[in-house]
């Protein structure tokens, strides 16, 4: 009888040491970013108000290790479609301080103040921000998304 208690308490102190390890990792693990203090609006006025731009993914969903394709929609204050604009791309991860994996471009005007962006990888898990710089008959904005994977 004896025997059977040492098991049961050599059991119990295991149980009780996997729980602490488990624990101290769970605390100790880097935590993916949280939609709060993050703004990840998929519409908005550039940083001077010469244009609302709107920007989402082709094909509806973000997909990580992929390239896709999305795009990006301008129009003046008073909804008037840009046409015309020049466009460039940058970005990257600014909590791991490194920018995209590939080089985005501005490759098509669809018509209706819609460019079709190509190129975007998001290549793991975490907050990507994509800075475009528009330059147009209005003038020049820029306008900063984040896209939260």
């Amino acid at each position: 009888m004896a025997s059977l208690w040492r098991y049961v308490l050599a059991g119990l102190g295991l149980a009780a040491l996997l729980a602490g390890i488990l624990t101290a990792v769970y605390l100790t693990a880097p935590q993916a970013p949280q939609r709060a203090g993050f703004e990840i609006a998929r519409s908005k006025k550039t940083t001077n108000g010469l244009f609302v731009a709107s920007f989402e993914p082709e094909q509806g969903v973000i997909r990580q290790g992929e390239l896709q394709s999305w795009l990006l929609i301008l129009r003046t204050g008073a909804g008037t479609p840009v046409e015309g604009a020049a466009i460039t791309i940058s970005g990257g991860m600014p909590q791991h301080r490194h920018g995209l994996p590939t080089s985005p471009q501005a490759t098509d005007y669809l018509g209706d103040g819609c460019y079709r962006i190509d190129g975007v990888k998001f290549t793991m898990s975490g907050l990507w921000q994509l800075h475009f710089a528009i330059s147009a008959a209005a003038g020049s904005d820029t306008v900063v998304f984040n896209v939260l994977l």
